[in-house]
């Protein structure tokens, strides 16, 4: 049986912070769902926080559809890595390259957890012969534009300027040592993204007084259907719909989004449904391209 309606205080809107899921997906190659991809866009600037397949044309896609005049291309040069998962960072070189070679001026600033540096690296590396072609090939270059400066981030406030301060903190993903979860505090929001996560007290400590809370989340009923291979891997690397309501009762935030859901062939609402049973606030799925 659903809680009764929910007695929070509902989050009004904003035209300082916006919030745009630029993709929702996870590994699974759904066209409906691009790599797992999240603007925070302040005062017109755009905070992007991983970058998953699709990520520089979904920003585009977002400013044009929505008119976020923030998501231009020029104006892509901050992001944030949760950790360094294939579909967390497949757009990372997307978002190193494609705005540079159509007129971003300011280069990108990157960060996220040791060993992001030597990924960069070797991307650049990668793509070696064409870095040689468009700078001395003839093409107009904004060399500016190209240069990549990476911060490899310890627990603590790791960015501050005008619009936003960013905090990271340590979640569970299994056997990975580094992920982060990110609090970002603008002018009126608190926005807490959860990376990828098992159940996490650290989360619940730093998302606290948060208006909204981004979290993850798979279908409890779903992944009992799966081998126990795949039930010891996903119950130690991400958080079931039963443990996000325990992980909100805890931190009470004014909205829940859900986003990167495994439903395991579950129907749709599936995972919904499992929160709103022991958590009774507001609480929706994100789908690629929304704007809160």
């Amino acid at each position: 049986m659903l809680l009764a309606p929910s007695l929070y205080v509902q989050l009004p809107p904003s035209e300082i912070t916006k919030i745009v899921f630029l993709g929702t997906g996870t590994p699974n190659p759904d066209p409906n769902h691009q790599g797992p991809a999240v603007a925070i866009v302040v005062n017109g600037q755009p905070y992007i926080v991983d970058c998953g397949p699709g990520v520089v044309r979904q920003a585009m896609a977002a400013a044009q559809k929505h008119a976020v005049k923030g998501l231009k291309i020029d104006r892509l040069t901050r992001v944030f890595i949760t950790h360094l998962h294939t579909d967390h960072t497949m757009g990372l070189p997307d978002l190193i390259f494609t705005p540079a070679v159509t007129g971003r001026e300011e280069g990108l600033e990157a960060y996220g957890p040791p060993g992001l540096s030597g990924m960069v690296r070797n991307i650049q590396r990668a793509w070696k012969e064409d870095h040689e072609i468009r700078f001395h090939g003839g093409e107009p270059v904004v060399a500016s534009g190209y240069k990549v400066t990476v911060h490899e981030i310890a627990p603590g406030e790791i960015y501050r300027d005008a619009n936003v301060k960013v905090r990271a903190f340590l979640v569970q993903h299994g056997k990975w040592k580094y992920a982060f979860g990110y609090r970002f505090e603008t002018p009126d929001r608190v926005i807490v993204l959860s990376g990828d996560t098992t159940y996490c007290p650290n989360l619940i400590e730093n998302a606290k007084g948060c208006d909204v809370l981004i979290h993850e989340a798979y279908s409890a009923e779903g992944l009992a259907k799966r081998s126990k291979e795949w039930i010891a891997y996903h119950s130690a690397y991400h958080t079931s719909g039963p443990d996000v309501a325990r992980v909100a009762n805890a931190v009470k935030p004014k909205l829940l989004l859900l986003y990167h859901e495994l439903p395991f062939g579950e129907p749709a609402g599936e995972i919904l449904e499992e929160i709103r049973r022991g958590y009774d606030g507001d609480v929706r799925e994100a789908a690629d391209l929304d704007v809160y």
